[in-house]
């Protein structure tokens, strides 16, 4: 559900029904009882995202994403738990929360990595070796592929092409190829030790 305008700070000030009737309403899919709740709750929304990131654009966003769980989850509002507007800004500050823990989460792994890269030089000699050694174990187990199941793979894998060109390469049935790939790929799992 796309928001109709920007959120806007408002009055507070409302006549109608309830936000819980509203909420009610739009949990039957009631476009019209969710603008009345978007014109009540979005300032307090955008407010308190605001109050947690800091930041306009990005409350801005969240007060969206909140606003569309509202309209997609508004069936979940339990009146016995709280109040409408309790429940609400619960899930806006959460939404926020969890805005804020991604951003910290990216920027810990951008300075892992650049602390990795900084302390471990590339060796050239050490990936040259892991690569081949990789490239020697993965002949090995084609070598372990019946001819059909290794040219199957080949094809599809190293030379690009579909399921359905492969079967027109080898001269059978487009089933007997997926099956062929699938039994091959399985195969190739389990010597290459691949976990599922």
């Amino acid at each position: 559900m796309r928001p109709r305008r920007a959120v806007p700070l408002g009055d507070g000030r409302h006549d109608g029904p309830g936000l819980e009737t509203l909420l009610e309403q739009v949990a039957r899919g009631d476009r019209p009882a969710f603008e009345h709740v978007y014109d009540r709750v979005a300032g307090p929304v955008y407010g308190i995202a605001l109050r947690v990131l800091r930041d306009p654009a990005q409350a801005e966003e969240v007060a969206q994403e909140v606003l569309v769980e509202v309209w997609r989850s508004a069936a979940r509002f339990d009146p016995s738990r709280g109040s409408a507007m309790s429940w609400v800004m619960t899930i806006a500050h959460h939404r926020a929360v969890d805005r804020v823990r991604a951003a910290e989460a990216a920027a810990d792994r951008e300075t892992r990595v650049a602390r990795l890269g900084a302390q471990r030089p590339y060796d050239e000699v050490a990936e040259s070796v892991e690569t081949r050694l990789e490239w020697e174990r993965l002949r090995r187990c084609l070598g372990g592929l019946t001819p059909l199941q290794r040219e199957s793979v080949t094809y599809a894998y190293y030379g690009g092409y579909t399921y359905r060109q492969v079967a027109e390469l080898l001269k059978v049935p487009l089933a007997t190829v997926k099956t062929r790939m699938r039994d091959g790929l399985i195969r190739m799992r389990d010597c290459l030790g691949v976990e599922r």
